[in-house]
């Protein structure tokens, strides 16, 4: 039989062709989508960020060396200490924004971003030296405090550096090694620094506090003249979303002194414009209308993606501080007494910073971050990691406060050589110290507990802080500032040493009178403050007499739930995690110790003109501290959420509404659409080809 050499029809071969054609291309689509989804960073941090080394600008504490500072200069000292601080911030946001490549050339951070710092720093620095030295004492070695380092993790550790004037990169125990390695671990694959804002937290800050052994120390014992009562005030959560970024013991006159965001309950005007001349003219959220005392702290904020209302403000999302902000379910604040001795009263305006918010860079000498979960309180207290939570448990922070005074300053010029702990085992001040009632704090938050998947965490947690301070846990920290009427300084004192219990909850609601000039506690604020008419007259007011009186006894605090900080501090201070209140003392923490906006929107002070006259001299006169005034207001409803930005927004004084950020579901389209198409080609190719070969 002969050969056929009959050709195939060319339209059956073109629509073969066709299918095969639609078939590879949609398949191609699909493998490009897959690999696409699996390298893409579940996180959603930029691609700049996610492919660089967790590092951070190192720079000296100028403000932690400077112990003595001449009165007359320290209004200048203050402004410029500020100025170091918004420029390592800037410095900071200036590596974020540089490409992966460029962050680990050492030619380039150290040609765009350190050298230009350290001059910048030079000339803040001699500021400082000038003004000390009109006032007839200049401080020796400013000058070798200008130089930054570049402070990086990777690998398991701490990779050393040089400064731009070839110091060593300082690598400092403050870092524990096994948070350290596991934090690169995550933050290489998270996002360089990780976090929604691209400077934390990663993986590693975070830690199960069911897997952490019992941590917290025994108290000390009693002695026969121990203080032994307690006195316990309701100041609110700050439901009426009251706080800014000011810091006005740490930078007073500075506006954005803290660069990141305090809730604040107590006095309702305080900003970096308030003073001794009108802390008495700022009302109080306090039950006690006696208590104008400022009490604040950094907000927690959980990065769930959604926008906050500052998420365009300095010391919001412009400093890397982004998320939802969460309203504490409670705070509890609790005067105790000494376990060696009676206590006396606080002397007027005394301020008090607890903790330190650049333990990141500065290490872990100072810092006093206490976290645990309630139903853990008595037996794990946390300083370098966050705890996650088993069902059912919910976040604790703690603070218990300096309880030693000098007996003579309200302020010192580094804000701590003025108070101390006293000693972790017997609970005696050091000596030339008096012991002076312990303020204690326990906030609690309902938070939702964290997932680590793959070495990255989703739906993190995390505390404000100065933005190249990395979110850490171990900078949170919290501010005090002493300011009461109608002999309630006395009153607290005298209920402390008697033994009894006094204040909310108890018998004796003693000292809750009012006055004329105070505010409604936890008023909600319809509009933000943006304007002058928010700060206090310059206008000194008279300072009331402490009266001597001796309330009659209460049986209950009425502040419950186990407090345990670890350091005998917070409610019960007892370490034990006991109801109600107690006791004890808490003793220092060790290195080692792990614009329009709707009616809920919160409210922010604007300081706008900046004036700078600090002093810290103590005397019992309305004498020192910072002109400042103003609403100074946080947001503690935690009904926004915030977009991470780690760089760039706009200027805002006082920032949107906050809302959720759009676009989540045309990203998702986008994301999705190559896949879906290739699907589509690949089955009509299918199709396409099955209907040939039928057909033919």
């Amino acid at each position: 039989m002969g050969r056929n050499s009959r050709r195939r029809p060319t339209g059956p071969r073109r629509a073969t062709f066709a299918a095969f054609a639609l078939m590879l291309g949609g398949g191609g689509l699909v493998a490009a989508n897959v690999y696409a989804s699996a390298t893409e960073d579940s996180s959603g941090t930029d691609a700049q960020t996610r492919s660089a080394a967790a590092a951070t600008i190192d720079c000296p504490d100028v403000g932690n060396k400077l112990t003595d500072v001449p009165e007359k200069a320290r209004g200048d000292v203050d402004k410029e200490l500020g100025s170091l601080d918004q420029q390592v911030a800037e410095a900071y946001r200036q590596l974020q924004a540089a490409t992966p490549e460029q962050r680990q050339d050492s030619g380039y951070t150290d040609e765009h971003v350190m050298k230009p710092l350290k001059e910048k720093r030079s000339e803040t620095l001699d500021r400082i030296g000038n003004a000390m030295d009109q006032a007839g004492q200049r401080p020796d070695g400013l000058g070798s405090m200008a130089g930054c380092s570049m402070r990086t993790w990777q690998n398991g550790g701490q990779d050393a550096g040089a400064s731009p004037s070839g110091q060593p990169q300082d690598q400092g125990g403050q870092q524990n090694g096994g948070q350290d390695g596991g934090q690169q671990n995550g933050g290489g694959q998270q996002g360089g620094n990780g976090g929604q804002g691209g400077n934390g937290p990663v993986a590693a800050d975070f830690v199960d506090i069911t897997k952490v052994a019992p941590n917290v120390p025994a108290k000390p014992q009693n002695s026969g003249n121990a203080s032994t009562g307690s006195f316990s005030v309701d100041c609110g959560v700050n439901a009426n979303k009251n706080f800014n970024s000011d810091n006005v013991i740490a930078a007073p006159g500075v506006t954005n002194g803290a660069h990141h965001t305090h809730d604040y309950v107590g006095n309702q005007k305080i900003n970096a414009f308030s003073s001794n001349d009108n802390f008495l003219q700022g009302g109080t959220s306090c039950d006690n209308k006696n208590d104008l005392s400022a009490y604040y702290w950094p907000v927690v904020r959980l990065q769930d993606g959604t926008q906050e209302f500052d998420q365009n403000n300095d010391g919001g999302g412009k400093e890397g501080n982004v998320g939802k902000i969460l309203t504490p379910v409670q705070a509890q604040i609790k005067y105790v007494g000494n376990p060696q001795s009676k206590v006396v009263a606080m002397p007027q305006f005394l301020r008090i910073i607890t903790g330190d918010a650049k333990t990141t860079t500065n290490g872990l000498a100072n810092a006093n971050a206490h976290w645990s979960c309630t139903g853990f309180e008595d037996k794990v207290q946390l300083t370098e990691q966050y705890p996650l939570c088993p069902q059912g448990s919910k976040v604790v922070r703690t603070f218990a406060f300096q309880s030693c005074w000098d007996g003579r300053n309200i302020d010192s010029a580094n804000h701590r050589t003025h108070d101390a702990f006293a000693d972790p085992k017997s609970g005696a001040c050091p000596n030339g110290f008096e012991a002076i009632p312990q303020l204690t704090e326990r906030l609690v938050y309902d938070i939702p507990t964290p997932t680590i998947e793959n070495g990255q965490v989703k739906n993190a947690y995390a505390v404000d802080s100065f933005p190249e301070q990395l979110h850490k846990p171990a900078t949170d920290h919290n501010d005090f500032i002493s300011i009461t009427t109608g002999g309630l300084a006395n009153k607290i004192a005298d209920c402390i040493n008697s033994g009894r219990d006094c204040g909310t909850g108890s018998g004796d609601d003693q000292g809750s009178g009012g006055g004329a000039t105070q505010q409604p506690s936890e008023q909600p604020t319809d509009q933000p403050s943006q304007d002058p008419t928010n700060q206090p007259s310059e206008q000194p007011t008279a300072q009331p007499t402490e009266g001597q009186t001796t309330p009659p006894a209460g049986d209950d605090n009425g502040n419950q739930g186990n407090d345990g900080s670890g350091k005998g501090h917070g409610h019960d201070g007892s370490g034990k995690g006991n109801a109600g209140g107690s006791d004890d003392q808490t003793a220092q923490p060790t290195a080692s110790q792990t614009q329009q906006q709707s009616d809920d929107a919160p409210t922010m002070s604007s300081t706008t003109n900046p004036r700078v006259y600090a002093s810290a001299k103590a005397s019992k006169s309305a004498a020192a501290g910072a002109d400042q005034g103003g609403s100074g207001s946080d947001d503690n409803n935690g009904d926004g959420s915030v977009q991470a930005q780690g760089t760039g927004g706009s200027t805002s004084v006082v920032g949107n509404q906050a809302e959720p950020q759009g676009g989540d579901l045309a990203e998702t389209g986008t994301t999705l659409w190559p896949a879906a198409a290739g699907t589509v080609l690949l089955i009509g190719g299918l199709f396409l080809l099955t209907r040939t070969r039928r057909r033919y």
